[in-house]
């Protein structure tokens, strides 16, 4: 009668070890966004922070990115500081306790679900949330 018994304790120990990856969603990203991003771009995303005036160039309106779909992979590119080509200046710092921490499975557009740390990860689904068209 403990073989049962057994089973069922590995079976309940492999269920509280396979947890389910949730998603970041914007209320998560906006703090980040407040601590990180904010003083250059504006608590509404609009380029218009209190540091805005001394920066040249001054900072991108991150409620207008893109044409049409939300370029993902270039926003993610262009904050953990890998891609920031064609961007004059060299005043927006890189966020590398942002590549910190647990991963989420994220699709960038193509499909594939590529491990992206959770805070980028939330910054990003943040930044996607304020876009006005």
């Amino acid at each position: 009668m403990q073989y049962p018994v057994v089973t069922l304790m590995a079976a309940l120990g492999l269920a509280a070890c396979v947890q389910a990856v949730s998603m970041p969603d914007a209320r998560e990203g906006a703090p980040i966004f407040a601590a990180n991003c904010a003083q250059c771009h504006g608590a509404g995303g609009k380029g218009d922070g209190p540091w805005a005036k001394g920066l040249r160039p001054p900072p991108s309106d991150l409620t207008r990115l893109g044409d049409g779909a939300f370029p993902r992979t270039h926003v993610l590119s262009v904050i953990d500081g890998y891609d920031r080509t064609g961007l004059p200046g060299q005043e927006m710092p890189e966020f590398g306790l942002l590549l910190r921490g647990d991963t989420v499975p994220l699709d960038v557009g193509d499909g594939v679900l590529t491990p992206t740390p959770r805070p980028l990860a939330a910054l990003l689904v943040y930044l996607e949330s304020i876009q006005e068209g």
